[in-house]
């Protein structure tokens, strides 16, 4: 796959640099076992990219409670930080982001909270390679909203079009999208297809329901 039109990489970091979502789904279910709230594993997996402050929403909507959503949340993280192997990194986009960093601005934009993104990448190597960190605690409105990568091409000093996003979920792929941004889909570790904004936006007009009356 050729990057040379792109000055910027922006990659997600669960599930697209480092194989952590098994360990964010883990702790979910340790946090559900201790809440007595049924465990969905696909649902969780489902909403990879959103913030675990919005997961705990999403818990109480889903079951109709009323959970502290910040003690939800708050325990998940605890149970998360405690866990001994918490991912390792994802072959095909760290060896990327090591081939094109010199010649690259690289940046990542997650879901995560500072305090358990920043951790998790000194451990795997990755944040001395970074030009930029966006996490949830730099944001207001989180994927699929564009604001993460948008701040995170800012920080780079470019342009959202000069940006390609590396993702593996439907929320980041269309926060690319929303940022006018090319997108990379991983998928079962691998790079997958190559989805320009451009067509995204085009496709996206031809359908509008305003459009179609």
């Amino acid at each position: 796959m050729d990057f040379s039109a792109y000055k910027g990489l922006i990659f997600d970091m669960d599930g697209t640099l480092i194989d952590s979502m098994p360990a964010h789904v883990y702790a979910w279910k340790q946090t559900c076992e201790l809440f007595e709230i049924p465990f969905d594993e696909a649902w969780f997996h489902s909403l990879g990219g959103l913030p675990t402050l919005k997961t705990a929403q999403a818990i109480n909507r889903r079951y109709a409670q009323n959970f502290d959503i910040h003690r939800l949340a708050n325990t998940k993280g605890d149970f998360f930080a405690a866990l001994p192997n918490r991912g390792e990194v994802i072959a095909v986009t760290y060896q990327l982001l090591k081939r094109l960093k010199a010649d690259k601005k690289i940046a990542v934009g997650t879901g995560s909270r500072h305090k358990h993104a920043a951790p998790l990448l000194e451990e795997t190597a990755i944040l001395p390679l970074l030009d930029a960190l966006v996490t949830a605690d730099d944001v207001e409105n989180h994927k699929p909203h564009p604001d993460t990568f948008l701040q995170a091409a800012e920080r780079i000093g470019l342009a959202p079009h000069e940006c390609v996003v590396f993702e593996d979920t439907e929320l980041g792929k269309n926060a690319a999208m929303a940022a006018g941004m090319d997108c990379v889909m991983i998928v079962a570790g691998e790079l997958g297809e190559l989805i320009l904004a451009r067509d995204h936006h085009q496709r996206a007009t031809r359908f509008s329901p305003e459009l179609l009356g």
